[in-house]
């Protein structure tokens, strides 16, 4: 297993970040219900997670798309993230909302860059990946070229793979679904009866107990 990976995963569960709810599941922004929900937001609470967060973000940019000539982070879950990252990097930083705002100047994108400028986006979780590919649309429409995406968590699900091949978006993230699981059974977290329900739901997940 990637070292990374594991040790991430690690660190999540030790604050408790990971959170399994058959009983009463957690409902995404895309509609599907989950066991199953990952707020690794609450990293931003503990500054040596923090840091860590930021570091190793940082690192995947430098070694991914060094390129990078500004930073863009996701509203809401990743605008602080983004912001510790560009400010490290020593970069432009702009956030990208959800919609417009609806008063003042209605923006979409909050900051200013240069015309062109080759964009990393920072995202704190990937599920289905809609949100995220819509921020990435919002900075190429904007004038943008957008070089790549770091995010902390992905579920890596298949559709959010497609997704973001179609959109021609390389992806890097610091820990998945499966080294949290895997952590998660090896320290006790989560029991083996557990395991089984998460299985069930990730066989489908858009369908999940609908």
């Amino acid at each position: 297993m990637d070292t990374l990976k594991k040790d991430f995963a690690s660190k999540l569960l030790n604050v408790k970040a990971i959170k399994l709810q058959p009983n009463d599941p957690f409902t995404w922004a895309s509609g599907w219900k989950s066991p199953f929900y990952c707020d690794n937001r609450k990293t931003l609470s503990y500054p040596g997670l923090r840091n860590f967060v930021k570091l190793e973000l940082v690192h995947a940019v430098l070694e991914h798309f060094p390129e990078a000539e500004a930073v863009a982070g996701v509203a809401t879950g990743a605008i602080a993230q983004g912001a510790l990252v560009a400010d490290e990097l020593n970069l432009p930083f702009v956030y990208v909302r959800s919609k417009a705002k609806d008063h003042g100047m209605g923006n979409l994108i909050e900051g200013e860059l240069e015309k062109g400028s080759k964009v990393v986006v920072v995202e704190d979780l990937i599920s289905t990946g809609g949100s995220s590919l819509k921020a990435v649309a919002a900075l190429r429409e904007a004038g943008y070229e957008v070089v790549g995406m770091v995010a902390s968590y992905t579920y890596g699900f298949p559709v959010a793979a497609e997704a973001f091949a179609e959109a021609g978006v390389r992806l890097e993230t610091l820990t998945d679904y499966d080294h949290v699981v895997a952590e998660a059974v090896a320290t006790g977290y989560i029991a083996e009866s557990d395991v089984e329900v998460l299985a069930e739901w990730r066989k489908n997940p858009s369908e999940w107990r609908k």
